[in-house]
């Protein structure tokens, strides 16, 4: 039994590589609490669970604290979203980053905003009916929220000033929910609303999302092509511990809220058993696992990337 621990959005992904790997593996079973990215990092430092997961790499001050070695394992990538209930807009939103700040700031308060209508002119009509912009955000420690309040900080200096960034934040304005899970249900129910979440979670629900200024001025829907477009603009940068942010990737076509989804494991774990099974399964979701990624609204990594993993790894 392989324990593991962390991120929400990575869940519906993870469940079908964990059942494949299984249903080939005879011997080998996978429990995974989806938790939040906050959670995992916390059970991998107490070392409750044999893994952890995460949309946002581990700070220095947390891999600090960790009694060995951590491995940041890139192993799928997607998006934060902006989803919204308005139901008489028939046009995706578009949004920049600033714009998006001092919503979430409660500068931006009315859909009528002028600043909204420039971007969004068939707002006028919509704001009538729901003129109230009711913000919702995460209540838990989460991946999602470091990936989304990093994103506003390098688009705002006034939110990077008084709110900044972090897996878990004082929020000026909205209200919270719990989850990925807790955001899409308020978001689903509440007419005028709006909420970051990751794409897999609004495409299941199908519900609509914002389109999303990049550093190239081009509005950019959220698809797993445009997070691989800022995969492939990052690739150059990547650093050796691939801990790095795919936001506000200055490529062309790439949508400015994308991120790794990362497993984080112990290199020098004391179970050789279990330690060889779970690296196999690293392998194994590195190659095979990435089949499985488009087809679930989740990018896959680009192969270059993949063969610099698996040498990282242990597969040169």
């Amino acid at each position: 039994m392989i324990n593991g621990a962390g991120a929400t959005f990575p869940y519906p992904l993870y469940s079908k590589w964990f059942f494949e790997y299984e249903h080939a593996h005879a011997g080998v079973a996978f429990n995974y609490q989806s938790i939040g990215s906050g959670g995992g990092v916390r059970q991998l430092l107490d070392e409750t669970v044999d893994f952890g997961a995460s949309d946002s790499p581990m700070s220095d001050e947390q891999l600090k604290k960790a009694k060995s070695p951590v491995m940041h394992v890139p192993a799928t990538m997607g998006a934060v979203v902006l989803s919204y209930q308005l139901p008489g807009l028939k046009s995706p939103l578009k949004l920049t980053g600033a714009l998006l700040a001092d919503i979430f700031m409660g500068k931006i308060t009315k859909w009528n905003d002028p600043s909204l209508i420039a971007l969004n002119p068939e707002l006028t009509q919509e704001s009538e009916t729901h003129p109230d912009i009711l913000v919702v955000h995460r209540s838990d420690g989460s991946g999602t929220t470091s990936i989304f309040s990093e994103f506003l900080s390098k688009s705002s200096p006034d939110w990077k000033a008084k709110v900044g960034k972090g897996t878990a934040l004082r929020w000026p304005a909205g209200i919270g929910g719990k989850g990925n899970e807790g955001v899409t249900s308020f978001v689903k129910q509440i007419p005028g609303s709006m909420g970051y979440i990751e794409l897999v979670f609004a495409k299941t629900l199908k519900l609509p999302v914002a389109w999303m200024e990049n550093p190239k001025h081009q509005f950019i829907e959220p698809t797993p092509e445009s997070v691989m477009r800022a995969a492939e603009g990052a690739l150059s940068q990547i650093p050796e511990d691939f801990r790095y942010s795919l936001t506000l990737i200055d490529a062309d076509g790439a949508y400015p809220i994308s991120s790794f989804s990362y497993l984080l494991v112990y290199p020098e774990m004391k179970k050789d058993e279990k330690r060889a099974a779970l690296f196999d399964f690293l392998r194994w979701g590195l190659t095979t696992g990435q089949s499985f990624s488009s087809k679930m609204n989740y990018a896959p990594l680009p192969d270059s990337l993949v063969k610099r993993i698996l040498t990282r790894v242990g597969v040169p």
